[in-house]
Formats: structure tokens, sequence, C-alpha cells
């Protein structure tokens, strides 16, 4: 029966350890290109970053509707799913500021 919980508690863990991680490997790229064009003005960052926006919205959204489609399959994982997705969203503010600060800065 230990064994049982302890390996719900891991599959828990994994899911919100893949959201984490995918939300900061957004969160680093973009913050790298916004930086890096504020630092050097090189369009390359700028395209860049309206590249990770498209490519990472899709990404985000892909994940998000497969940990929703997981969570109510498996009933079980269904609050460590939300809770990943819950991190997840927290990209979409962060974007938007980047975005209206990238924008700003081309002028």
């Amino acid at each position: 029966m230990k064994e049982i919980i302890n390996q719900k508690i891991v599959k828990g863990q994994e899911i919100l350890y893949f959201g984490k991680s995918l939300f900061a490997v957004c969160l680093v790229l973009g913050s790298l290109c916004l930086i890096g064009y504020l630092t050097t003005r090189m369009k390359e960052f700028a395209i860049g970053g309206y590249m990770l926006l498209i490519f990472g919205t899709f990404l985000n959204l892909l994940v998000i509707l497969g940990l929703l489609i997981y969570g109510f399959v498996y009933r079980s994982r269904l609050n460590e799913c939300l809770k990943a997705i819950g991190i997840l969203l927290i990209n979409i503010p962060i974007a938007i500021l980047y975005t209206a600060i990238g924008l700003n800065s081309l002028h």
C-alpha cells in the first residue's frame, strides 16, 4: 500500500515538474530575447522573440490541452494537472508585458 501511495506522489511531482520546466524554458528564452534586443538593438533578437511568442503559444496550448485530457481521463491526477496548467498560465501576463516593452522600445 505504501508503494502505491509513493508512486502517486511521484507521478504528481512529475506532472508539476513538467509544467514548471516548460514555464522556465519559455521564461528564460523570452527574457534572453528581450534583454538581448534591449542591450544590442539587433533585430534578430526581436524576430526571435516574436517567433518564440508564436511557437511558445502553440506549444503551451498543446500542453494545456494534453494536461486537461490526461486529467479528465485519470481523475486522480486532475489536481496536479490543474496546478501545472496554472503555472503555465503565468506565462501569459509575462508575455504581454515583454511584448509591450519590446514594441515600445522599437520606436
